[in-house]
């Protein structure tokens, strides 16, 4: 089982939020966790924990220039703490972190970066990452 603990934001109540604000909103605690299961068990990852923080404009800019060398905000980056080569095994999977006001879709970025996570990189992969970003969505979705 993907273990998640949230940090930093009340989340919906599952159903309270429709349409197009669904994007945007924070999804229920049963939604990240059912996302971030997904992205994991992409990698053939089912037991482990992740940690999402949702941060403020300056926060995550911090972030991004210590780890990223870049001053500016961004919507997601992610903080991988076991690594990848032993995924049959429960681990710590890391930290992602999200800001809102940067964010058009939460549940892309809960999945883009537990997929970050896991190993995958859409900045050196020939866009086998984001594809499968749109398909994990797609399949959630329905």
């Amino acid at each position: 089982m993907i273990e998640v603990e949230i940090f930093g934001v009340q989340t919906s109540r599952p159903g309270a939020v429709t349409g197009a604000q669904r994007d945007r909103a924070v999804p229920s605690l049963q939604e990240m966790r059912r996302l971030c299961a997904l992205a994991a068990g992409s990698a053939g990852i089912g037991d482990g924990h992740v940690a999402i923080e949702f941060v403020d404009e300056r926060r995550i800019t911090e972030l991004n220039a210590r780890h990223r060398a870049l001053q500016e905000p961004t919507d997601v980056l992610s903080f991988p703490v076991d690594g990848a080569e032993s995924p049959q095994i429960a681990r710590e999977l890391g930290d992602v972190v999200i800001c809102l006001q940067h964010t058009e879709d939460v549940r892309e970025a809960i999945v883009h970066g537990v997929l970050h996570l896991v190993g995958m990189d859409h900045e050196t992969d020939d866009g086998q990452m984001l594809a499968l970003q749109h398909e994990l969505l797609g399949r959630e979705d329905s």
